[in-house]
């Protein structure tokens, strides 16, 4: 004797919708793990940045530190180049480069210290910008390139500047 059963009292899936149930969620999945891993990637990124930052602080702190030109007196006074310091200002990169004062720093590039960092300097008369005299005023600028981040093919850069003036 053969049974019968009612389908209204069936429940289940076909073969066709668990196919497009498994494909719906393979879609979503592999989205999902995209994002995921996308944000693995730059992890890095603000860490990176960060570092630049620093490095361009530390190379512009020590520039600034150190006295205006070669002729400039311990303490910076009396001025080099001012009607009481009979010494004219030096200018940039002396032949000595001893790194004993901002001119020292012109054209300075380190990309040794710190792999996958480059650290350059560049100096400039700036009192023109200060509203003094062109060489009484120096604008030092620091530029750390990063190594690339998050698969671009060249990392970034973080600049800084400050002045530096004949006191």
């Amino acid at each position: 004797m053969r049974s019968s059963i009612s389908c209204n009292d069936c429940r289940g899936v076909s073969l066709v919708e668990l196919i497009v149930f498994l494909v719906v969620i393979a879609i979503a999945l592999g989205a999902t793990v995209s994002v995921f891993t996308q944000s693995l990637y730059s992890a890095n990124d603000p860490l990176i940045r960060t570092r630049a930052l620093e490095l361009a602080q530390a190379q512009l702190d020590e520039v600034l530190a150190r006295k205006f030109a070669e002729n400039t007196p311990t303490g910076g006074v009396p001025a080099c180049g001012s009607l009481d310091s009979p010494s004219p200002c030096t200018g940039f990169a002396t032949s000595d480069a001893d790194f004993d004062d901002v001119g020292d720093f012109a054209g300075f590039v380190d990309n040794t210290t710190y792999p996958g960092y480059s650290i350059s300097v560049s100096i400039a008369n700036a009192g023109g910008e200060l509203g003094i005299t062109a060489d009484q005023a120096r604008r030092i600028t620091v530029v750390v390139s990063t190594p690339p981040i998050s698969g671009a093919p060249s990392g970034t850069s973080v600049t800084l500047s400050a002045y530096r003036v004949n006191f």
